[in-house]
């Protein structure tokens, strides 16, 4: 059996990681759609959304 102490530094570490999941999905997946789009856009484009192909369908 693990101790109280593994225990509580299991559940900061989960606590960390869905924090970290929470708040960097998004950004992680426009940075892939940036990254893998072709031509690649400018950054000053992706500022307004409607201009960016990116995220035309």
């Amino acid at each position: 059996m693990p101790s109280e102490e593994t225990k509580e530094r299991i559940t900061k570490v989960v606590d960390v990681a869905r924090t970290v999941l929470h708040y960097g999905w998004i950004p992680l997946i426009i940075y892939i759609g940036y990254t893998r789009s072709s031509p690649q856009p400018t950054l000053i484009k992706c500022v307004s959304f409607s201009s960016c192909k990116l995220f035309r369908y």
